[in-house]
């Protein structure tokens, strides 16, 4: 198991019969910090291998981490694969024959703190093909598989993703943002993602864009005789509602170019998902669709299996196909407790559910239930290692979220009614709450009259703050819950969240847009000092409070789309990353690096 995720011992260590010597403990500043944080990766997939039609599916592996991303080599020997079961996404290579046994003819190719994935071997398999963010963005990179020479291929701001090689081995196709208009709609925080296709030449010259659909376009895959792509397509606003966490479907159409012409042929029709086209043979185009009753496609034949299959891959002479597939539910494993892998052995992260919240003297946790902030949730509570949960709040009429502990552990604050303002049922309305913390004495202190949530509490306990929205106007207020006494903290049309109250300065933290990009500030209890800290493009958010005041950790967007969004279904913003920085913005770290959204860090008391 990796270093960072060894349990620091209490009490004594190092200390047996043989000897007389005993080593202290760490003392708890002295240890390394704790962050747990909310994910919307799934719990746990494995990769399989089936018939062509998706049929007698069986696993190849099976291993408690991520396994996801795979692709057949063109001889059928080889499978390659991303891998979490070091901590940070690698890739693998497997033989087809005799797998079945964790570590049976397993080799790592690539090995790295960032993230590496969606590879693929050139024809004649001496070149590995896959995308990796090392660089600072998500870009394609080659590695000689026996010189072991490692080059940037694409090397742009933009992302680049999925890659497929010609053939003959003369070209790779893959998929950019690097054109990308990255629309964002109002009152949505979320900056979208658009992708083209474009192919290049293996040593970096060739670079040419294929299509010019400006919307989203993804997963392209060569014909056999490499005379066509294929590639799926769709509107960004139904590419919205596939990745929404309400997940009200969409519809995707697979589509084929021909690579000397630029004709471009509509290969499927109707409505429903539609996703990642191959080649299964040289006449014939396989593909997955969504939604229920979803499963294995065929353009010019028959379904196949039903069923979910992730990514999918065919081996070229059509015999057999690989996929991934969720072997934990999101419904009844969640919300999970486990260590993750960190960047930087000072913090260790724990993966936990949405919005989690340590009580201060370290006995209990909390977090919201459900796996996103739309859906209707109700306010756990439970031990710090997530077990003996219990139910502190729910309504079948209101949604709870962002529990908060006060000084003493002995209240819980947190926000209830509908919080997001593009709901379906008109203006939303949500108040302030504190109750006990075992749930009772429930107390709404806010007037029911405005859209009041994530509050946070000051250090002496006496006063709560908290963002509104009412009548086109936001604002950050402070409230003292034994009055309902509030005032304006500041305000504008900006939009202003996420306030955390420093446990040791006179500082809230608190994220808004007031340049046009969300960036986190801080500001003093009486509305002076007004700071920014992070001046990086792409949203920053979430921010939240070490217990010695010293760090804020936050959730960023800076490193970009890792994948095409719309292949992970209910993760509408596969680019947040957690992060942490020195309390004046300075020596900010990088955690995570994934193509998961990940948010709502929170630090665990150092005891």
């Amino acid at each position: 198991m990796n270093s960072i995720f060894r349990i620091v011992l209490t009490g004594l260590a190092g200390c047996t019969a043989a000897g007389p010597v005993c080593i202290p403990a760490q003392a708890a500043e002295d240890r390394p910090y704790e962050v747990a944080f909310g994910s919307l990766a799934p719990l746990n997939t494995d990769i399989f291998i089936a018939d062509a039609d998706g049929s007698n599916a069986r696993p190849l592996f099976t291993h408690p981490n991520q396994d996801y991303n795979a692709s057949l080599s063109r001889d059928g020997k080889w499978i390659v694969f991303t891998s979490q079961r070091d901590g940070s996404a690698d890739i693998y290579r497997a033989r087809i024959e005799g797998v079945g046994t964790d570590g049976v003819a397993l080799e790592k190719l690539v090995e790295h703190p960032s993230f590496d994935d969606q590879a693929t071997l050139s024809p004649d398999g001496r070149q590995l093909a896959f995308v990796s963010s090392r660089s600072g963005q998500a870009d394609v990179w080659i590695l000689n598989l026996r010189s072991k020479v490692l080059r940037n291929l694409t090397h742009h701001a933009g992302g680049d993703f999925r890659p497929d090689w010609s053939p003959d081995g003369k070209w790779l196709a893959f998929s950019s943002e690097r054109d990308s208009l990255h629309p964002k709609f109002p009152n949505d925080f979320v900056e979208w993602q658009s992708t083209e296709i474009y192919v290049i030449r293996p040593d970096g010259t060739g670079l040419r864009r294929i299509t010019s659909k400006q919307e989203f376009v993804g997963s392209p895959t060569w014909s056999s005789d490499g005379r066509r792509l294929v590639y799926y397509t769709t509107p960004v606003m139904n590419g919205r509602s596939v990745i929404s966490a309400l997940r009200r479907g969409g519809t995707t159409q697979i589509e084929s170019i021909d690579m000397s012409s630029g004709q471009i042929r509509v290969e499927t029709s109707g409505p429903g998902e539609k996703w990642s086209p191959h080649w299964a043979t040289s006449n014939r185009i396989g593909f997955v669709s969504g939604g229920a009753g979803g499963g294995v496609e065929s353009v010019q034949g028959p379904a196949g299996a039903r069923g979910v299959f992730r990514n999918p891959n065919w081996a070229h002479d059509g015999s057999r196909m690989v996929f991934q597939r969720d072997v934990k539910s999101m419904e009844k494993d969640w919300p999970p407790n486990e260590n993750w892998y960190s960047r930087d052995s000072r913090f260790r992260l724990i993966r936990a559910g949405l919005f989690p919240a340590y009580s201060p003297n370290g006995q209990h946790l909390a977090s919201i239930d459900r796996t996103a902030g739309k859906l209707q949730n109700s306010i756990l509570g439970m031990n710090p290692d997530g077990a003996q949960r219990t139910v502190l709040y729910s309504s079948t009429e209101k949604s709870a979220l962002a529990p908060d502990w006060s000084p003493n552990s002995e209240w819980i604050a947190f926000s209830t009614g509908q919080f997001f303002q593009t709901m379906p049922n008109g203006q939303a309305a949500a108040d302030i709450a504190i109750m006990r913390s075992d749930g009772s004495k429930l107390k709404i202190i806010t007037d029911g009259k405005a859209n009041a949530g994530f509050p946070s509490w000051s250090s002496d306990g006496k006063l709560l703050v908290y963002r509104e929205t009412a009548n086109g106007m936001n604002s950050l207020k402070v409230i003292e819950p034994s009055t309902g006494e509030s005032r304006v903290l500041i305000s504008g049309h900006a939009h202003y969240n996420f306030p955390a109250w420093s446990p040791t300065r006179d500082l809230i933290a608190f994220t808004a847009d007031i340049d046009g990009d969300y960036e986190i500030y801080t500001v003093k209890s009486d509305g002076t000092h007004l700071k920014r800290l992070t001046k990086s493009p792409g949203n920053d958010a979430h921010n939240s409070w070490s217990r010695d005041g010293e760090w804020i950790a936050f959730t960023t967007a800076r490193k970009g789309y890792k994948d095409e969004s719309f292949l992970h279904v209910g993760n509408p913003q596969s680019s947040g990353e957690i992060a942490v920085m020195r309390f004046d913005g300075s020596d900010v770290r990088m955690l995570t690096d994934n193509q998961f959204e990940e948010g709502s860090p929170a630090w665990r008391p150092r005891l």
